[in-house]
């Protein structure tokens, strides 16, 4: 918990924190998956960064402690970013951000969301392979 603390304080400040013990200058977040992916921070800013999004954006609709999360998110963020840009993934923590979850009718997690121009266009519920992830993507872009 101290530690989540202290890295929430870190990204407030907008500061990366020091590279792991043993990895010398190797930091977290610069890999080509973080590039398209980026955690919800508040409403305000799932307002700005997806609902006003000129891009398509998925929303992942996670938790901590569910295991198939942990499964389908890793997985997601590889498909996206294999979508070179072409839509953005936003992670939202429903533990965290239970107001987004109620807005969203987030019953279950996983949930992912599939938006345009801030509506939702399509959705889904529980772990897809990477063929049935590929299909949602192009179904999102338009391809």
């Amino acid at each position: 918990m101290a530690q989540r603390l202290a890295v929430r304080r870190l990204l407030a400040l907008g500061r990366r924190p020091p590279a792991p013990q043993g990895l010398p200058g190797r930091t977290f977040g610069g890999s080509a998956i973080r590039g398209s992916t980026f955690n919800v921070q508040d409403g305000g800013d799932f307002q700005e960064r997806v609902v006003n999004s000129t891009k398509p954006v998925v929303v992942d609709f996670h938790a901590q402690w569910c295991g198939p999360c942990k499964i389908l998110g890793p997985r997601l963020e590889k498909m996206v970013a294999k979508q070179e840009g072409k839509v953005v993934m936003a992670k939202v923590d429903i533990d965290d951000h239970t107001d987004l979850a109620i807005e969203y009718e987030v019953s279950a997690v996983p949930t992912v969301l599939a938006m345009k121009n801030g509506d939702v266009v399509d959705k889904f519920v529980g772990i897809k392979d990477e063929d049935q992830l590929e299909a949602f993507l192009k179904k999102l872009i338009g391809a």
